[in-house]
């Protein structure tokens, strides 16, 4: 044995080792700091798919953060004029940009031009003063505050909302901006969803406003003449019935709400009570914000430290209005209104207002970390219980398993000892993967754990390769040692063009996929990149060392086709009329998906997707029945046979997610209590989300076809680049048009299907491709329509045995992963088929039109 040998050796048992000590910390946790932190961060994580969580996509309102600036502006303007006795009244300007205010008289103008200048630079104003009327000022942000804003809302609501999540105390969150306005929230194994929402999405802007004095004012009165005339309806905003008041009101003065809660029958209520417009401290004066409990009922309350500033600003109010009423308003809410005894010192002050423990913990939270700068959205939340969590492990351990063990039987027995050999490197492929997403920290999900077996599928492909060429070369009378050489030196570029147009693919998947489907593009990713150093490197090192030792006599391979001579030229006219009827299929369902004419999924179509999980079996007609009359009607229903699970569908373009779940749940229970429904996951998507993925969609593929055309081109030339993008495409339209047909429903798991099954058809013509190159230089005599016949026999064991391993990993999917990835699979399995048709019928026929240069 040479010194090179022994080198690789080396090499590999360095790996192993060092995979086992990063794999360590997966699988025992008590390990030390130091072994974490310099061999793998904290082992492999689970997506939320597998462990449980919550996936919460917000978005920052950043036109609303740009109006609440503003209107701050306009109050603090109005009050600044009030003070040198000028009554301003504003008016509504009919645009959220700008704010409108009358004067009294022209003589104010002066004075208002200078309070402007002076202390609000970062308004521009437009004054309009004619004879016979009131003179009109019109304010607005200056362009660059307005930048400014857009710029820092987003980022400060980002570490407001880390700050808020660090506090709650969940492990290993996950908070990051996504894009312009938007900000990804993931939180693994959180026990309570609905509260984190609460927590994470409340602006928790914090006032103090005394109680205006206006013994003869019935509010009650006044709302209800407005609602009469029209000018405002309940669930309004307060600016508009303010407006709508405003000279019917007392100077300086505008009606808030007051929540109260029943102590006998926790009845809530919103009582009108009107408060003076100055804010005489916000959130920003406080310092620490506690839960306590106490009071005439014993309930938990929030007590509140101030800074030193905000303490000498409270004892300034206290002092000065002993006898009235202080509000304490919370997002636009009076949360309470306490009367004031005497001065207060000590800089400490409490709200309460029938608060249950969490919510006085999580008030007590925002309090302490801080208002957010502006309202944010939910557009998009995907939620899934633990218990959903380990049922998808489970699944993806016993398919990935099954799979595994039926390609390894079938090696084994078709290669014998040179199938033991690539199940080897198989596993040691399997392993490295697993490191690989140990160290780079990258998140493990259900649609992952199919990648991997995917992947295990195509690696055994490689070794295939070198397999049926090793069987070439010992025809042709090479010894054993020639013709193991041979065999991988011949498949080498072979297995490399596969790899690489397979792995655009994954890449386009990786750019433009979200959530999951990039985990998905991840674990291929990494399987393929491994497989080609698990085969070329060290197979190669075993059938090395064999011969070193001198323990390699001979090889026998099983023989599936013996010298097959079937004429695929001669029936071109046949499969080309056939894929022209099934892309032609595709076309019209590709027409009739983007017109909305299809069964789009919650991904594309937005609503939610609701999973539930009976205690006791049910009818689902019942369940259908028991919605329709509680006013849910036209439901997509689907039951998960076998399994007590109820699948609920509401496809709604909303921009923003609403409660669903909440109402559906709230039925289920009501209606079907003896079925003991309780909710495993819910996806909800709005509708600026839904488009944003359809069009990540549409790019993912459009990239991937250009991007293969472009790679094939170089490596051939341009006509294998066409052939092989018009075969790819025949089978991405061949599938969608089936899974239309079947009224299959569209998601973004069947897109990943459609851009796998695109890879692994563009591996399959990139061998067949490569033979008839070789061909071409081997034998310039022969027509082309020969060599293509030639070349498709020559590699036909090839492609029928890549074809059964690949499929053994397919239908262990379908039928033992679950509802949750089965029309992936689906789709996986018509796309093997539709793949292997069109490398063999389809793109190397296509070679033999003329529409380009010669290879």
């Amino acid at each position: 044995m040479n010194s090179t040998i022994k080198l690789k050796i080396g090499l590999v048992i360095l790996l192993l080792i060092f995979s086992g000590l990063a794999l360590t910390p997966s699988l025992y946790h008590g390990l030390p700091d130091w072994w974490k932190k310099y061999l793998a961060p904290a082992g492999l994580k689970l997506g939320l798919d597998l462990q449980g969580g919550m996936h919460i996509v917000l978005q920052v309102d950043l036109e609303k953060a740009a109006e609440n600036s503003l209107d701050l502006s306009a109050s603090d303007f109005k009050a600044a004029l009030a003070e040198k006795n000028i009554n301003a009244v504003r008016m509504d300007s009919g645009n959220p940009k700008s704010v409108l205010f009358t004067l009294p008289n022209i003589g104010a103008i002066d004075t208002v031009k200078q309070i402007l200048s002076e202390r609000f630079p970062n308004l521009d104003s437009q004054i309009q003063a004619e004879a016979g009327s009131f003179p009109r000022i019109t304010l607005q942000l200056k362009d660059s505050e307005v930048d400014f804003i857009r710029k820092n809302s987003v980022n400060q609501s980002l570490e407001i909302i880390r700050n808020r999540i660090d506090q709650f105390g969940v492990a290993e969150p996950i908070v990051l901006r996504q894009g312009e306005n938007q900000i990804v929230v993931q939180l693994p194994g959180v026990k309570d969803p609905q509260r984190a929402m609460d927590l994470i999405g409340q602006t928790a802007q914090l006032e103090f406003k005394l109680v205006a004095e206006a013994p003869g004012l019935n509010l009650p009165q006044l709302i209800d003449e407005v609602i009469k005339a029209g000018q405002w309806r309940e669930g309004e905003s307060r600016k508009r019935l303010n407006l709508a008041l405003q000279n019917r009101l007392p100077q300086g003065s505008e009606i808030y709400f007051e929540k109260t809660v029943d102590q006998k029958t926790k009845k809530e209520s919103r009582i009108p009570i009107l408060l003076e417009t100055p804010v005489l401290m916000t959130g920003e004066m406080v310092k620490n914000a506690q839960v306590r409990i106490g009071g005439n009922f014993n309930e938990p309350y929030v007590s509140l430290d101030l800074t030193s500033r905000g303490g000498q600003v409270f004892a300034a109010i206290t002092e000065k209005s002993v006898g009235r009423r202080l509000a304490i308003v919370l997002d636009d809410i009076v949360r309470s209104a306490p009367v004031i005894r005497e001065k207060i010192l000590g800089g400490s002050a409490q709200i309460s207002g029938s608060f249950t423990h969490n919510e006085a913990t999580d008030l007590a939270i925002v309090l302490r970390v801080g208002a957010l700068p502006a309202p944010v959205d939910i557009v998009q939340n995907l939620t899934v219980g633990a218990s959903l969590g380990q049922d998808s492990i489970n699944k993806g351990i016993y398919s990935g398993l099954f799979g595994t063990l039926l390609v390894v039987v079938f090696m084994a027995i078709y290669y014998r000892l040179s199938g033991v050999i690539a199940n080897a490197a198989m596993v040691l492929n399997i392993m490295l993967l697993f490191v690989g997403l140990a160290l780079l920290g990258a998140t493990l999900t259900l649609p992952g754990i199919a990648g991997i077996i995917l992947s295990i599928g195509m690696a055994v492909d490689a070794n295939v390769l070198v397999y049926e060429r090793m069987r070439d070369e010992f025809a042709l009378g090479k010894s054993l040692r020639a013709g193991v050489d041979a065999g991988f030196n011949r498949a080498f570029w072979s297995i490399v063009d596969g790899h690489v147009t397979t792995l655009i693919t994954a890449l386009a998947l990786f750019l433009f996929g979200t959530g999951p489907i990039k985990g998905f593009a991840i674990t291929l990713t990494l399987g393929l990149i491994l497989n080609l150093f698990a085969v070329l490197f060290c197979c190669r090192l075993v059938y090395d060392v064999l011969f070193s030792y001198k323990l390699l006599k001979r090889l026998r391979f099983f023989h599936l086709v013996h010298n097959a001579h079937f004429d695929f030229m001669g029936v071109r006219k046949i499969a080309f009329t056939l894929s022209a009827a099934a892309a032609l299929l595709g076309v019209v369902a590709f027409v009739q998906i983007v017109r909305g004419n299809a069964n789009m999924g919650v991904d594309f179509s937005g609503g939610a997707l609701l999973q539930y999980h009976a205690q006791k079996p049910f009818a689902l007609d019942e369940v259908r029945a028991a919605l329709t009359n509680s006013g849910h009607p036209g439901l997509e229903l689907q039951e998960v046979t076998g399994e007590n699970r109820l699948i609920v569908k509401i496809k709604k373009s909303e921009q923003k997610v609403g409660n669903f779940s909440d109402q559906i749940t709230e039925v289920l229970h009501k209606e079907q209590a003896d079925k003991g429904f309780s909710l495993e996951s819910k996806s909800e998507i709005g509708a600026s989300t839904s488009a944003d993925l359809r069009s990540k969609a549409v790019i993912s593929i459009v990239i991937s076809m250009i991007g293969v055309m472009i790679y094939l081109a170089l490596r051939f030339d341009f006509r294998f680049g066409i052939a092989a993008a018009i075969a790819t495409l025949h089978d991405v339209l061949a599938v969608l048009g089936i899974i239309w047909l079947l009224d299959k429903e569209m998601t973004l798991l069947i897109i990943t299907a459609l851009l796998t099954l695109a890879g692994y058809s563009l591996n399959d013509t990139v061998v067949i491709f490569d033979r008839i190159r070789e061909n071409q230089q081997k034998d310039p005599d022969l027509s082309l329509y020969e060599i293509i016949n030639n070349s498709i026999n020559q590699v036909l064991a090839r492609s029928i045995i890549t074809v059964l391993t690949v499929l053994f990993t397919v239908l262990s999917l379908f039928f033992l992963g679950g509802s949750a990835i089965h029309d992936f699979s689906f789709a996986l399995l018509i796309g093997l088929l539709a793949g292997s048709f069109s490398s063999i019928f389809v793109a190397s026929p296509l070679l033999s039109v003329k529409w380009g240069r010669t290879a």
